[in-house]
Formats: C-alpha cells, structure tokens, sequence
C-alpha cells in the first residue's frame, strides 16, 4: 500500500565510513525492486570545486578562520560553514585534527557524553567541536539537501524514509540517531537494522522460493562487515503454512573492526 503523501519510499545508509541513499519511486509500474536508484550526492571534492558521487563520506572539517577561500564551500544550494564528504576527508588527512570520523562510532560509545560537542576528538585548543549527533545530522542534512536539489517537488521530509542503524545499537543510540535525523529536518522515519536490511534484500531477491533459497536451513547468521564495524545478527526459519516465518533471535555485540581496519 502507498503511503499517504508520500512518491517515493528512501533508504539511509548512515555508514561509519560512507553514507548513501537509495530510493523507489512509488507511482513506478510493475515490479518496484527493478526501479530502486541510487542518489548521486553533489559535494565538494576541492575548494569551489563539486562533484556528484554515488557515496558521501561520513566525514566533517571545521575549516579555521581564512583556511579556504570565499566561496570554496559553496554547494549548489548554498555556502556552509562546515565541510561536509569528500573535500572533508581530504583536508582531515592533511589537518586531522580539525576533522571528525566514525561520529556512528561515537553514538554508541556509553562511555561519554554522546550529546556533548567532543569532536574532534583530541583537537587542539581553539579548534571548534561538535557532538556525534552534530556530526550525524550534518550528514544526514547534506543529504537532504543534495535529494531537495534534485527533487524540488518532493522534499525528502514528505517522504517515506527507511535509516538503517547496526543491531548491536542499545536503545540511546538510536534514539540519538533519530534525534539527527529529526535535527536534520527528516519527518517519518523508520529505523531498520542494518543485517536485517541486508537479509531482507535477499529475500526479496528469492520471494516466491524462499523455502527453496534456504534448505534445511533454520539458522541463517547475517554477518554485516561494513566500513567501521562488524554487525552479526541470528535469523531463525520456521516453515508454517508452506512458507517461512523468520524471527531475529541474537544479535552480536557492537564489533569496532571493519573493512577500514582490512586495507
């Protein structure tokens, strides 16, 4: 069933190391998973200088005062004073201490203040700091804004949208996500668990012949290495009225080892 109001239905990858999103198109015809998009992200990749790419990197840099030239963090819908994507990953590797990372990380870090502004973590004295919801909703405006400036009359906060978070989040990470997300402007929202997205995509790709897909499997782990974390979710199968049931029973604990710690 459509939802009311709303064109299209959005998936949010708000990664550690990369953010992306997905869209379909509700008004499409035939079969919707044929018609789900990518959303190319328009940021800087120089000063003055943007670029549209399919990821966003999930970094910010608090530029100083005179760092970069007028006009160099101009977007196609206006100037910001934080760098957000790639131009930020660029200038942190060369002044890491003005750049935030991993802010994903942070938000289920239970040993500070997670809505506190620490970030960058360890910057030296004068450099501002801004906190891990800061950073998410920073990442998640841009990418409202860059999905706003290509569909002028389907503002992403009239539309369906699906933030994906790693099971092993306890319940303050993601309320802090969802608290990003409503800072960033974002109305109905959805949090699905990222390996449960994962499954649910090869699924969709069996449906029809799930039974068939999985055997005499009744056990199916989900083992999600992404950029920054490692996420394992335990998804049981019960055949029932000649098809499965599935039913998340285990979740692993928040793994800090990803494909960044790999290459």
């Amino acid at each position: 069933m459509k939802p009311s109001n709303a064109r299209y239905i959005v998936g949010i990858d708000l990664g550690t190391t990369n953010c992306a999103l997905a869209y379909v198109d509700l008004d499409a015809e035939g079969d919707l998973a044929a018609h789900i998009r990518d959303l190319q992200v328009p940021q800087l990749v120089a000063p003055g200088e943007t670029a549209q790419q399919r990821l966003l990197p999930s970094n910010a840099y608090l530029p100083g005062d005179q760092e970069l030239p007028a006009g160099a963090t101009k977007l196609p819908w206006g100037e910001r004073p934080t760098v957000v994507g790639e131009l930020a990953k660029l200038r942190g590797a060369r002044v890491p201490g003005r750049m935030v990372s991993s802010a994903k990380s942070w938000l289920s870090h239970a040993g500070v203040d997670r809505t506190a502004a620490i970030l960058p973590w360890g910057a030296p004295e004068g450099v501002p700091r801004i906190s891990p919801v800061d950073a998410s909703a920073l990442y998640l405006a841009h990418l409202e804004d860059a999905w706003n400036h290509r569909f002028p009359d389907a503002p992403l906060s009239e539309q369906e949208v699906v933030l994906t978070v790693p099971a092993s989040f306890d319940e303050v990470a993601r309320e802090l996500t969802v608290r990003a997300a409503r800072e960033a402007g974002l109305g109905k929202l959805t949090l699905v668990e990222e390996p449960q997205a994962a499954f649910y995509d090869w699924a969709a790709k069996h449906r029809g012949k799930l039974d068939k897909a999985l055997g005499n499997n009744r056990l199916i782990l989900v083992v999600d290495v992404g950029g920054g974390t490692t996420d394992l979710t335990l998804i049981s199968a019960d055949l029932k009225d000649g098809g499965p049931v599935l039913k998340r029973i285990a979740v692993g604990d928040h793994i800090l080892l990803g494909g960044d710690n790999m290459d």
